[in-house]
Formats: C-alpha cells, structure tokens, sequence
C-alpha cells in the first residue's frame, strides 16, 4: 500500500505535470532527472521498498523519510508514515513529530501541523521552533508571534532558528510588522546578537521596514566579512534602490573570494540593471556562468531583466533563447523586456502567441506586464479586452496593480470619467499613486473639475506633500482662474506645506 502510493502521489504526478508544461515526454524526463527533488524521490522509494518487506524503521530512519515528504510535498505518504509512527510507539518523539509538522506545514497542512503540536506533552525549544517556523512560512505571521509569546512564558529559551523564523514573521506579515525592533532587544538580551543568521534576519528585516540606517549599522557592527551577512546587505540595498552600494559589497565580496548565492547574483543584476550599467551586468553575466547558475530561472528572469533595462534587448532574447526549460516566469521576463524596451505590440503579440499555442496560462505579475504594455502604446481598447480576459478566460480576480493600470490607462487616452469610474466601483480603496496619475491627466487634459477633487482626495493621504497643490495650482492658471490659484497658494500656507528647495548645481 505505500508501495502503491508512492508511486501514484509522486512519479506519475509530477512526470504528468512536467509533460504538461513541456509537451514532450522526453523532455519531461529530463527535466524530472534534473529535478532537486529527485534525491527526495530516490530516498522515498528506499524507505518504502524496505517497508514492503516488511523492515522496522528505526526513529532515525522515520525522521529521514518525513524529511523526504517534505520536500517532496508529499503530504498523502507522509500521513501514512504518521500512522506508522503511532503504531510504532514513537508518537512522542520529539525530533520525529518536529519532522511531521514540517511535513504538514510544507504541506499546507496547518491544521494537521497544529494537531501534532498540541499533542506533544513535553515541548523543548525544536518543537516549539519547527511550529512558530511553520506558521510564519504559511503566511501566519500574527499566530507565529503569538505562538513565540507563549514560548516566552515556559522554562523553555528561543534558540538562534526561533528567532530567524519570528523576525522572518514580521517581516513578511503587516499587522506585525513592527514587532521586529522589539524581537531585536530580545535578541541582545539572550545574547545572540553575533550569530551571522540572526544578524541577517534582522537586517532583511530593517531593510523591508525601509529602514537602512538600522540595516546598515548592523551590518557595520558585527561580522561585516561573514557571506551571509553580505548576501543579505546586498539584497537589502538592492530592495531600497541603491544599486550602487549593492555593487561596492559585490565587489568587495568578490576581492575577498567570498561565496556567491543565486539569490545574491539575481539582487547584483536588478542593480546593475536599475543603474543601466551595462558592462557590469555583462561581467555579472560571465560569473552566472562560470558559476553554472545559468539554469536557474530566476537568475536567467534577471538577467533578461538586466538586459532589457539597459537597452539590449537582443541580447535579452538570446539569454532567453538558450534557457533549457522555460517557464512562465521566463516568457513573462521576456514580455517585460519587450514592453520595457518601447515595443508593445510585439510584447503583445508574444503573449497572444503563447495563450495560443503553447497552452500558456498567465497569472497576474504576467497580466500587469501585458496591461502595461497596452498603456505605453496606447491601446485601450486592447487593454480593456484583457481586462476582461482575466476574469472571463482565467478565472482570475484583478487585484490593486491590474486595476492601476486600466485606470491609467483610460486617463491616458482623455476618458477621465471612465478612469474615474472604475476607481469608484474597484473593491479596493484608491491609492496615493492612483490619484496623482489621475490628477496629472486632468492637467493634461484641462478637466478642472475632476483634477479639483483629484487633489483634495491627495490632500487627505499625502496631507505634507506640496506636488498636488502645486498641480492643480497649475490646473487653475492653464484655465485662467488667477483667484483660485491665489487660494489655493493661501489654503498650502495655512495648512504649512512648503514647496520643495529647486534643484541646485555647483560649478567648480
């Protein structure tokens, strides 16, 4: 039965999956001997072939075959290795039901992740971490912070993992997001302020609280020559736009011989590509093949990324072109490289290409790309047929980024009351970004009426920035109304929002 089992949930579904993707057979094999999974694959079967004889797993090998079902998300085996754990007397083992929550976890399975928690009658600090990072890698960050809070009321300390997985919480969850500083006193407390993962956590931490100067003085506080510590600083200059500082720790990661990540490569590439140096971006392209990274699709994403934003867009479709197995987040890298490159129309016809003939299902990041491509060439009516595409071909919901780009699309092309429109029935509260581009349309075309409401809804979200003041002030003066122009300079005094200091140069 687990014999069986195994096979059904694992070879024949993922072999099925990949031939779907690829459309060959062959191809699929490929891909699947190529697969990271496979040695989790390969360890399943062992310890299943061993049970068919009829072997007792030992509790070492039990934990072995859970680790395998995790990464394999094989949660159907897994549960039946759960019956089998029972049955064996283990069911209190505390590193095997640490191993079952991971392998819920990994699952989806929070519920049965919860169940094997609750059922463990004496918690030590890997019970109570394998949970608080299980609910923090599912999305739960509010339940992992509270889960973290109990922990702090047994005998029980937070070891290094714990408080990786809880910053880790705050940082992906808003409602919790500012615990972090809080999680970063306890951390100084216990004394584990010099572990390099901890360190790291928290300056990814700072970085996504948009809080660099934190970031930075922990980075130039302790262990500043560590490779994980660089890795992460460069990701977190990289995430706050300064590519340039990104590049300085690249290159002094590399006159120190220091290891590289993939992750870290992708971060160097959006710098080199958001600075358009293209020369850099190449010798970063040699090393992601001196490296043999240039498999891994995020790193190829990036480098068409890179490419396209510095103007090379044959180069980006070469790039593409050699991938071995491309994906959905490949052909979307290659539609963005088009739309970014001022060539709509073939960004467009590519993707018509791929919904047609390659069995090529976009998901939203996809959809945003394509509605962006409409806008800068105009396309409305275009624009507004894969609008509704989403929802009628994909079973898709728009959300917020979709919704910005049809409304500026519609403003664009001078039908503001349409543009309007869809902000009022949207099912999302119009942003500050949304407004402004409304607002700058209305002074585009002339429409004062709707730029005057425009700016007094950016009065109520952005009640210190002067630029909608000064805009509508320069609506009012295109269409003659001196008195309001005169009242409006008068309502930004008395509300004390100053204009911003006018650019300056120095001639030496």
């Amino acid at each position: 039965m687990l014999y069986k089992s195994y096979i059904t949930a694992n070879y024949y579904c993922n072999l099925f999956r990949f031939c779907w993707s690829c459309g060959f057979s062959s191809t699929a094999h490929k891909v699947f001997d190529k697969s990271p999974q496979r040695h989790g694959h390969e360890g399943l079967a062992s310890f299943v072939q061993g049970n068919v004889l009829g072997k007792k797993s030992p509790k070492y090998e039990l934990c072995s075959a859970l680790i395998c079902c995790a990464k394999t998300l094989n949660s159907h085996l897994g549960s039946q290795i759960h019956g089998k754990i029972v049955h064996s007397g283990f069911d209190q083992n505390l590193y095997i039901n640490s191993s079952l929550v991971n392998v819920y976890a990994k699952c989806g399975l929070m519920g049965d992740a919860m169940k094997v928690f609750d059922g463990i009658e004496l918690h030590d600090e890997v019970s109570w971490t394998s949970m608080i990072c299980a609910l923090s890698q599912n999305g739960q960050g509010g339940e992992a912070l509270c889960l973290f809070k109990e922990m702090m009321t047994t005998l029980v300390k937070p070891n290094c993992v714990t408080y990786v997985s809880v910053i880790s919480a705050c940082t992906e969850q808003e409602s919790v997001f500012r615990c972090g500083e809080l999680l970063h006193a306890h951390v100084i407390m216990l004394g584990h302020e010099s572990n390099r993962f901890v360190v790291s956590s928290l300056i990814d931490y700072y970085s996504k609280c948009g809080r660099m100067d934190k970031a930075v003085m922990l980075f130039g506080s302790c262990l500043a020559s560590d490779d994980v510590v660089l890795n992460t600083m460069i990701s977190a200059y990289t995430r706050n736009q300064q590519g340039e500082e990104a590049l300085k720790v690249f290159v002094k990661m590399r006159d120190a011989n220091a290891s590289l990540s993939e992750h870290t490569l992708t971060s160097v590439l959006d710098a080199c590509g958001a600075l358009a140096v293209l020369q850099m971006g190449k010798q970063v392209h040699g090393l992601v093949m001196k490296m043999g990274s240039d498999q891994n699709t995020f790193v190829v994403g990036a480098l068409i990324n890179m490419y396209s934003k510095c103007g090379d867009i044959d180069e980006a479709c070469h790039v593409f072109d050699q991938a071995g197995y491309k994906n959905n987040i490949l052909w979307t890298s290659l539609i963005t490289a088009y739309a970014q490159s001022g060539r709509g129309p073939d960004a467009l016809k590519i993707f018509d290409h791929l919904v047609m003939e390659k069995r090529f299902y976009p998901d939203h990041v996809c959809f945003t790309v394509v509605l962006t491509a409409c806008n800068h060439s105009g396309l409305l009516d275009k624009g507004i047929s894969y609008f509704k595409k989403m929802t009628s071909d994909y079973n898709l919901a728009p959300e917020i980024d979709q919704y910005a780009c049809l409304i500026d699309l519609y403003a664009r092309k001078g039908d503001l009351k349409s543009a309007k429109q869809v902000m009022e029935e949207m099912p999302f509260d119009a942003n500050a970004v949304m407004w402004s581009s409304f607002l700058s349309s209305c002074k585009e075309y002339g429409n004062v009426e709707l730029g005057r409401e425009a700016a007094y809804k950016l009065f109520e979200l952005e009640p210190r920035s002067p630029v909608p003041y000064l805009i509508l002030a320069d609506l009012y003066a295109g269409a003659g109304l001196w008195d309001e122009v005169k009242n409006i300079r008068k309502f930004m005094n008395e509300n004390g929002v100053r204009k911003s200091l006018a650019g300056w140069s120095c001639v030496g």
